[in-house]
């Protein structure tokens, strides 16, 4: 497993618990017709912002709406269209990367989490997430929000009844047994039971009538055979619905020998614990996308985490990357088409960072790219290629050491001959002809990134 932020003294999901020892929306989308096939959900790697890396817990209504307006006129327009509010949204006192032990989410009469009004006026007298998702797509964006495994343990204290059964109440289909190691908020549900399924039919039913495009669904992938049937009754509430949602599973590892199961219930799912901006977490990244570089297609996205860039942390500090970590990280998870998800405070947003998020041609590589993949060659170097969508081939080089040193590749590797045409992608400028051994002399923790074509 990956060192994880807690270890060093910062930040990670896990967080503390308070008070304990340690720590006029969119309608839902017609059905498809009889005989027809849906859409694809998710053909390209999802582009987007998520919450959490900048606001933790706490992030409100003005400031849903200050971010999603700065997306929509600074990222939109590059295609990062997901805007996805993250944990806790139904917590009234949500403060900070800590959990209160003893939550009181908000919720409705049948144990579905509503948002807290205290946070969310508009959600008040029942209406939900459906006001700010409907602000949301008229900003031409996709709204997403966080949800944890699970019925509210609040609910199950209450013992409310389950929509659409006939007597079932949250006891009968909770299992106190299977609780989340890092979040008190949740019991699981044991699918086993009547009621069950009825349970999730309803809280995606509810997302839906609210216009949600995108859930980040947590404690599901680890472990993963424990937490496969309520995966699997995730998936089927959203068919449920009528409305095409797309399902990201979250935290990893998820396990490679489970890339089958998970690509049929999920669209992106992660492949490591959460990723902050720290060095040896981006290194560990490298091997584990190469693991998973093979299960990579349309509609079935690995998941390397969101893109811990600019401010951070509620405001308390900017990223630890250097910019040579900066331009690693963002060519890595482009070249592994891994999808991008910027978590940093966009209402901070300083030039470098947005050049380095809206590099047209690298965004292509990460959305428009096949046969990508990773080439083992030296310690502290590492290789990616894919072949262009307009043609030609792309080459990642990467210095992963400590000290600078040269990046190689031959290109007959690739079924080139003779001279190539050389572009650099980060520089947005022709190299000229080229040997067939593309070899460059990059910084510590460097990387760059081409465009190969025959002369």
């Amino acid at each position: 497993m990956p060192d994880t932020i807690e270890s060093k003294g910062e930040i990670g999901r896990r967080g503390v618990l308070k008070g304990a020892a340690l720590v006029g929306s969119l309608a839902a989308a017609p059905r498809a017709a009889a005989g027809t096939k849906a859409p694809l959900l998710a053909p390209t790697p999802p582009m987007g912002w998520n919450s959490w890396n900048s606001f933790a817990t706490t992030i409100t209504e003005a400031q849903a709406l200050e971010t999603a307006a700065i997306q929509a006129r600074e990222l939109l327009p590059f295609g990062y269209d997901v805007f996805t509010i993250d944990i806790q949204w139904y917590e009234p006192e949500a403060s900070s990367y800590t959990y209160n032990a003893k939550p009181v989410p908000t919720l409705d009469a049948h144990g579905r989490l509503l948002p807290a009004p205290n946070r969310f006026p508009s959600a008040a007298n029942g209406k939900g997430f459906a006001p700010i998702a409907a602000k949301v797509h008229a900003l031409g964006m996709k709204f997403g929000v966080h949800l944890m495994r699970g019925i509210p343990r609040l609910a199950v204290e209450r013992n409310v009844a389950v929509l659409g059964t006939n007597g079932i109440r949250a006891a009968d289909i909770a299992d106190k047994g299977s609780i989340c190691p890092w979040n008190p908020d949740m019991y699981g549900v044991d699918m086993r039971k009547p009621g069950a399924q009825a349970y999730y039919d309803s809280v995606f039913a509810l997302l839906a009538s609210w216009g949600v495009d995108f859930v980040k669904m947590d404690d599901m992938s680890r472990p993963y055979d424990a937490h496969a049937p309520e995966i699997e009754a995730a998936a089927k509430a959203i068919k449920a619905s009528g409305r095409p949602i797309l399902l990201s599973l979250s935290p990893g590892e998820t396990p490679v020998p489970r890339a089958a199961h998970v690509a049929q219930h999920a669209q992106m799912w992660r492949i490591s614990d959460d990723f902050w901006d720290d060095w040896k977490m981006l290194e560990a990244q490298f091997t584990r996308l190469e693991n998973w570089s093979p299960h990579t297609r349309p509609g079935a996205w690995p998941d390397a985490d969101m893109l811990p860039l600019g401010r951070l942390a509620l405001g308390q500090r900017d990223t630890k990357f250097t910019p040579d970590e900066q331009r690693t990280l963002m060519t890595l998870w482009s070249i592994a088409r891994s999808p991008l998800i910027m978590g940093g405070d966009l209402r901070h947003l300083d030039a470098p960072t947005r050049a380095l998020l809206t590099n047209r041609e690298v965004i292509a590589v990460n959305q428009a790219s096949s046969d990508n993949r990773p080439w083992f060659v030296a310690d502290d170097r590492r290789v990616w290629t894919a072949r262009a969508a307009t043609g030609g081939h792309y080459v990642a080089l990467f210095n992963t050491g400590d000290k600078p040193g040269e990046a190689a590749f031959d290109l007959r590797l690739l079924g080139l001959t003779g001279k190539v045409q050389v572009r650099n992608l980060w520089e947005g400028k022709d190299e000229g002809a080229s040997p067939l051994r593309l070899a460059r002399t990059l910084s510590p923790h460097g990387a760059a990134l081409y465009r190969v074509r025959p002369a």
